[in-house]
Parts: structure tokens; C-alpha cells; sequence
């Protein structure tokens, strides 16, 4: 056990090492929608209310809403939506591009 072992070989380094001192950020070069807008430019904030009135204590098979439309304000009990439509109990399909407002009805 008293054999030395060879030592290891390191390669010198000449040069200055400036790594990560830069960093590239593309964002502002490309032509990214602004978050505010979402598939087929309907407003966030309506898709974001669908969402929370499904995923509320409230919500078990059905729910009672108050849906305002672009011309009128209807009442509707909802059971479901997909990308493009809300889905009624009377099997109706509400479009959510013409959804102004959407509220769970007391």
C-alpha cells in the first residue's frame, strides 16, 4: 500500500474565462400577443370566470347563472363548457365570444 499513485494531469489555462457574463432576453424582438388576450382575442378575464364558477364549492352537476350577452341579459342553468361554448341544461350553446359577464345568481 505504500505505492505512490500517479498523478493527475491538468491543462493550464492562458486564457480569461468570462462565462454567462451576457445573457440574450428574445422577447422584446418577437411579436408576442400581450397575456390580456387568448385564443380567438376573447378577453381572459371571461374564460377566468368560467373557470372559478366550475371549480367552486358551488358547482356540483349544475349551477345557476346570470349571462350577459352582448344585446341581453339571460338566466341560464349551466352543467358544463368546452373551448368555444357554454354548455345550458336545455342542451343550449351559449358561444363564449359572446359572453360580456358571467355570475353565479343568488
Amino acid at each position: 500500500m505504500d505505492k505512490k499513485l500517479p498523478g493527475i494531469f491538468v491543462n493550464k489555462i492562458e486564457k480569461k474565462i468570462n462565462n454567462n457574463n451576457t445573457v440574450y432576453y428574445s422577447k422584446a424582438n418577437t411579436n408576442i400577443k400581450d397575456e390580456k388576450q387568448e385564443k380567438n382575442d376573447i378577453p381572459v378575464n371571461i374564460r377566468k370566470k368560467i373557470q372559478t364558477l366550475f371549480k367552486s364549492t358551488n358547482y356540483i352537476y349544475k349551477l345557476d347563472t346570470e349571462i350577459t350577452l352582448k344585446d341581453k341579459v339571460i338566466t341560464k342553468r349551466i352543467i358544463g363548457y368546452n373551448e368555444r361554448d357554454v354548455i345550458t341544461f336545455d342542451n343550449e350553446l351559449i358561444p363564449i365570444e359572446s359572453i360580456v359577464d358571467i355570475e353565479m345568481k343568488k
